[in-house]
Order: C-alpha cells, then sequence, then structure tokens
C-alpha cells in the first residue's frame, strides 16, 4: 500500500512540473508569434503556432477535470508571464501587479485544495 502512495506522490509533482513546463511553452510561443507579426515573417508565426499546440497537448496530459486543470494552470501561467517580465524582459513589475499576482496565485490554490 505505501509503495502506491509514493506512486501518487510522484504523479502529484510531475502534474505541477508538467503546469511550468506548458507555461513555459505558452509564453514562449505566443512571443514567436508576436515577433513573426512584427516583422519576422510566417516562419517565426508558424514555430509560435507549433509551440501553442504543443502546449495545448502538453497540458492536457495532466488528467483532471478539466475546470480544475485550467483554474490552477492559469495561476501558473500568471506567475511565469510576471517572473518573465520583470527577470527576462527587465521590466519593472509594480507592487500592484505583484498584489494582483497573489490573488490569482490564491485563487488558483483554492481551487486546487479546496473542497469537494
Amino acid at each position: 500500500m505505501r509503495q502506491w502512495k509514493h506512486v501518487a506522490d510522484f504523479m502529484n509533482v510531475f502534474a505541477w512540473l508538467i503546469f511550468v513546463a506548458a507555461a513555459c511553452l505558452e509564453l514562449t510561443g505566443d512571443a514567436v508569434v508576436r515577433r513573426g507579426l512584427r516583422g519576422g515573417g510566417l516562419p517565426w508565426m508558424l514555430g509560435g503556432c507549433a509551440m501553442l499546440a504543443g502546449y495545448g497537448l502538453l497540458i492536457n496530459v495532466v488528467r483532471w477535470d478539466f475546470s480544475k486543470l485550467i483554474g490552477v494552470y492559469v495561476a501558473f501561467f500568471a506567475l511565469a508571464s510576471v517572473l518573465c517580465g520583470r527577470f527576462m524582459l527587465r521590466e519593472n513589475v509594480p507592487l500592484s501587479t505583484w498584489l494582483g499576482l497573489a490573488v490569482i496565485f490564491a485563487g488558483g490554490l483554492i481551487i486546487q485544495f479546496g473542497g469537494k
């Protein structure tokens, strides 16, 4: 019985890692499409579309209810977006954005761990 608990724990950690990977794919895919639309041309746009399709496939590997899945994923996407803007794009992120991110992330935790 204990062995199955370890498998369940692994699958739960695996799900959270998938969220991180999916958020990275979505952010990158959006940035690549944007580059294509702003002068990069069709190859950039197609590459971005492929990344976005990969995001859609990857996020649906997690076998949770769709509303729970997307609700929690939104929190990860918001976090990844703000961190990307701050550390990769060197944007100044105002305190109001950090506070909003905390509210979004709290909502994701409520969706994931709230009552049934």
